[in-house]
């Protein structure tokens, strides 16, 4: 047991030496926000990876809790090619539970283990401008795509040794409030300050291929998948927006499977990984 741990440790050393002082953006969703267990330890793990030197940026989702919610308060949830219907009544539930509820439990959890985490939404001093989202020429109502980011704003709380973590809400030039999808406002953050690595932690193991996990994936490759079906549904959008991340200059984006215990550490710190890492 003892070598075992020298071992890690010694596999640990050259990627804390790598990655310090480097930027990380992590959306975080799926299992690992709503499961009491999964929570703690994604709120120690990105704890450590601050504490050894990475700067750490956090988007959120809560899709599931705001469903929950508007079924409660007798309003429907509708869905257009993944994005969320959202008229006046909804815009004002996503509001509620993204930055009234649940940023507010991500940031309290974090910070009980020491993170120096600080809550804030895309409305906040600007941090998102966003403008009305069509999907393929639909109305979709308030949604919106993030046109530019505050980077100015996550530069003060990174200087200041602070772990932000965000709503995504977008604000347009006319003061109208947005909901924006997390997944797309994470790559517009890790684009805008030129992460690192952008990570996608979610209920998937990762780009699936014949069965077994993809653990590198380059562009290439994945115009092959997605040109044969073997990329579907969901994991196409994703796809397409990591790689016009990676082009805009984040170095590796990853998709991890939040339902497994420490998957963010195991993904950054071992040699195998466990998820898929696609790069350009």
């Amino acid at each position: 047991m003892v070598q075992s741990k020298e071992e890690v440790l010694i596999e640990v050393l050259p990627y804390i030496q790598k990655y310090e002082g480097k930027t990380f953006v992590v959306k975080y969703g799926g299992a690992a926000q709503t499961e009491q267990e999964l929570k703690t330890t994604f709120a120690k793990d990105v704890t450590i990876l601050k504490k050894i030197g990475i700067n750490i940026i956090i988007v959120h989702g809560g899709g599931k809790e705001i469903t929950e919610t508007a079924y409660k308060l007798g309003i429907e949830t509708q869905f257009v090619n993944g994005h969320r219907y959202t008229d006046r009544r909804m815009v004002d539930v996503v509001k509620m539970v993204l930055a009234g509820k649940i940023n507010k439990e991500i940031v309290a959890l974090i910070n009980q283990n020491d993170g120096d985490a600080v809550g804030i939404s895309g409305v906040d001093d600007n941090l998102f401008i966003a403008e009305k989202h069509l999907e393929e020429g639909a109305d979709i109502g308030l949604v919106g795509t993030i046109t530019r980011v505050n980077t100015a704003l996550i530069g003060m709380f990174l200087s200041n040794k602070l772990m932000p973590v965000i709503a995504p809400f977008g604000v347009g030039t006319d003061g109208t409030i947005y909901n924006v999808n997390a997944d797309l406002a994470a790559a517009a953050v890790a684009t805008a300050v030129k992460a690192e690595k952008l990570v996608y932690l979610s209920d998937v193991e990762g780009v699936m291929a014949g069965g077994s996990l993809v653990s590198t994936l380059t562009e290439s490759d994945s115009r092959k998948l997605l040109d044969d079906g073997v990329i579907t549904g969901g994991m196409i959008p994703k796809i397409n927006s990591a790689f016009s991340t990676l082009h805009a200059g984040v170095n590796k984006v990853h998709m991890i499977d939040g339902r497994r215990k420490h998957s963010l550490l195991l993904e950054i710190f071992t040699d195998e990984g466990i998820g898929t890492e696609l790069v350009r």
